[in-house]
């Protein structure tokens, strides 16, 4: 793999995103552990994602026999943001903070099986090698700023939907 591929960095966060939801679901009440790890993981996945959206999906967007999918994974981007704020304005030492942790962690690692299997294979058909190295390199560059802004933003689903 060249180290210019976008499809292989995006995959490399994800597989650091399993690795600490596995790590957090094993954690509990609120301890010390769990909050520190929730919120590496708030900074990380709110980054990850608007950094993704901005090299790989502003891109996909333009080329139209990728724009279901690409709409598609921005509205789960979307759902998946609200769902961290949700996390983060429930109680840590009940027992629904990790129920609603568990069903977050299934939909997220389905978001992700689903941009590294399905997504991801169809939009490589449509880049250019040129259009790929464009891409990591604005990831890179964005991944870091957007990770340094983002922000753990305790807001209850229902207060979302209003």
């Amino acid at each position: 793999m060249s180290n210019d591929d976008i499809f292989a960095r995006l995959k490399e966060d994800h597989d650091n995103h399993r690795q600490l939801l596995a790590t957090i679901e094993q954690t509990h009440g609120e301890s010390a552990e769990r909050k520190d790890l929730f919120e590496a993981l708030t900074y990380e996945l709110k980054g990850h994602a608007a950094a993704e959206e901005q090299a790989l999906y502003s891109t996909m967007m333009r080329k139209p026999p990728t724009t279901d999918e690409t709409r598609h994974s921005v509205a789960e981007h979307h759902e998946i943001e609200e769902m961290l704020n949700d996390l983060a304005a429930t109680d840590m030492a009940t027992g629904a903070w990790l129920t609603k942790f568990k069903q977050f962690k299934h939909d997220y690692l389905h978001h992700i099986d689903e941009e590294e299997e399905d997504h991801f294979p169809d939009f490589k058909k449509h880049l250019t090698a040129a259009d790929e190295q464009h891409m990591r390199e604005v990831f890179e560059r964005r991944k870091k700023v957007e990770e340094a802004e983002a922000e753990v933003t305790p807001e209850k689903m229902e207060d979302a939907k209003e």
